[in-house]
C-alpha cells in the first residue's frame, strides 16, 4: 500500500497549507532526535517519516503525484504527469529508463532548518549513524546554542534566528458620533500579498467586516491577526483598526456623557429657557430650566448620554451648559431699572 504521508502528519486529504505547517511544527519539535536522547532511534526514524511527509504534501506538484499514484508514483513504480516535461525534472530522475523516475526525499534536518529560519542550524557537525537523515549529535549542538535548541520554541530562552513576528499595521477608522451611539457596522477592503507552497507571492484583496459596538470609544482597538503580507520565515504582521470620533455640530463627548453648550441671553439666564435638542438616535427633547443659570451652572439629564460598551442598556448623562451673552452696554434708565429689581 505505500506510506501514508496524511497519518503520518495526522492532517485528512483536505488539509491547507497552513494546517501542514502546523502539523509539522508540532511533530518534528515533539520527534526532534535531540529532545529524545534517551529514545533516539526511534525518533530520528520518526523525524525522518514527518520530514519527508511535509516535503511531499506541502508541495502541490509532488502531492498531485502522491495523491493520484501514492509512494509508488513518487518512488518510480507509476510514471508521473508530464514525465518529458521541464516540471517534472526538480524531482524525479530518469536514470532507470525514459519512463521510470524517482522521487529523493531532502535530508530532515534541511526541511527543520529551512521551515523555522535557521541557515543551518547543525553547521559543522560530523555525519549521523546509516540511513539515519541526521547529521550531528547533541554535544556539537548545545555547544553552538546552550542546552537546548527548543528554547526558541517557546519553552526557553528566545533565540535571534526563530522566526520574527512583523510589527503590527496600524490604520486609523473614523467613525460618526451616531454611529459610535448606535452601532454600526464597517466594511473595509484591503490588498496583501499570500504566499504559496513554493514560496511565490501573489496579491489578494479581502473584505473584512468590522463590527462596531454601541459605546466605543476613541482609541478602541480592532485587531485582525496576521492580515499582513506573507513573507519567508516572518510572522506576518496583525492588521489593526483604531477608532477615532468625527467631531459634531451639536455634543461633544467626555467620557459616556455627551455635553452641549447652549447660547443664551442675560434675560434668558435670569427668567428662565427652554432647551430644544434633537438627540443622536433622532429623539427631540424639550428640557425646562426654571433656576437662575449662571455661567457655571450645569444642567444635568441622567441617561441621555452614550451608552456604556459593557452593559449597552445603562447610559452616561447629558450635560448642557451655557453661553451667557451679556449686553454691551446700558443706558442710564436701564442700569436704574435693574437695580430697582435686583436690590437686595
Amino acid at each position: 500500500m505505500g506510506v501514508d504521508y496524511y497519518k503520518i502528519l495526522q492532517v485528512d486529504k483536505k488539509a491547507k497549507d497552513d494546517d501542514l505547517k502546523k502539523a509539522y511544527r508540532k511533530l518534528a519539535m515533539k520527534w526532534h532526535p535531540d529532545k529524545n536522547p534517551n529514545n533516539k532511534k526511534e525518533a530520528e526514524a520518526k523525524f525522518k517519516q514527518i520530514s519527508e511527509a511535509y516535503e511531499v504534501l506541502s508541495d502541490p506538484q509532488k502531492r498531485a503525484i502522491y495523491d493520484q499514484y501514492g509512494e509508488e508514483g513518487l518512488k518510480g513504480q507509476v510514471p508521473p504527469p508530464d514525465a518529458g516535461g521541464p516540471g517534472g525534472a526538480t524531482f524525479f530522475q530518469t536514470r532507470d529508463g525514459p519512463n521510470v523516475f524517482r522521487f529523493n526525499p531532502r535530508n530532515a534536518n534541511d526541511i527543520f532548518a529551512e521551515f523555522f529560519g535557521f541557515s543551518s542550524p547543525f553547521g559543522g557537525m560530523g555525519g549521523g549513524g546509516p540511513g539515519s537523515g541526521m547529521r550531528g549529535d547533541s554535544r556539537a549542538f548545545g555547544s553552538m546554542f546552550g542546552d537546548d535548541i527548543f528554547s526558541s520554541f517557546g519553552e526557553g530562552r528566545p533565540m535571534n534566528q526563530a522566526p520574527r513576528k512583523a510589527p503590527p499595521i496600524e490604520n486609523t477608522l473614523p467613525c460618526s458620533l451616531e454611529e459610535l451611539f448606535k452601532g454600526t457596522t464597517k466594511k473595509m477592503k484591503i490588498s496583501r500579498e499570500i504566499a504559496d507552497a513554493s514560496g511565490k507571492t501573489l496579491p489578494v484583496d479581502e473584505i473584512l467586516t468590522i463590527d462596531i459596538k454601541p459605546g466605543w470609544k476613541k482609541g478602541t482597538k480592532i485587531t485582525f491577526p496576521e492580515k499582513g503580507n506573507e513573507h519567508p520565515n516572518v510572522i506576518p504582521a496583525d492588521l489593526v483598526f483604531i477608532i477615532d470620533e468625527k467631531p459634531h455640530s451639536t455634543f461633544t463627548r467626555e467620557g459616556n456623557d455627551l455635553v452641549v453648550t447652549q447660547k443664551i441671553s442675560l434675560a434668558e439666564a435670569l427668567t428662565g429657557y427652554t432647551v430644544h435638542l434633537a438627540t443622536l438616535d433622532g429623539r427631540s427633547l424639550t428640557i425646562p430650566i426654571t433656576n437662575v443659570i449662571h455661567p457655571n451652572y450645569e444642567e444635568v439629564v441622567p441617561r441621555e448620554g452614550m451608552p456604556i460598551p459593557k452593559d449597552p442598556s445603562k447610559r452616561g448623562n447629558l450635560r448642557i451648559k451655557f453661553n451667557i451673552k451679556f449686553p454691551t452696554r446700558l443706558t442710564a434708565e436701564q442700569k436704574s431699572g435693574i437695580k430697582k429689581l435686583l436690590a437686595p
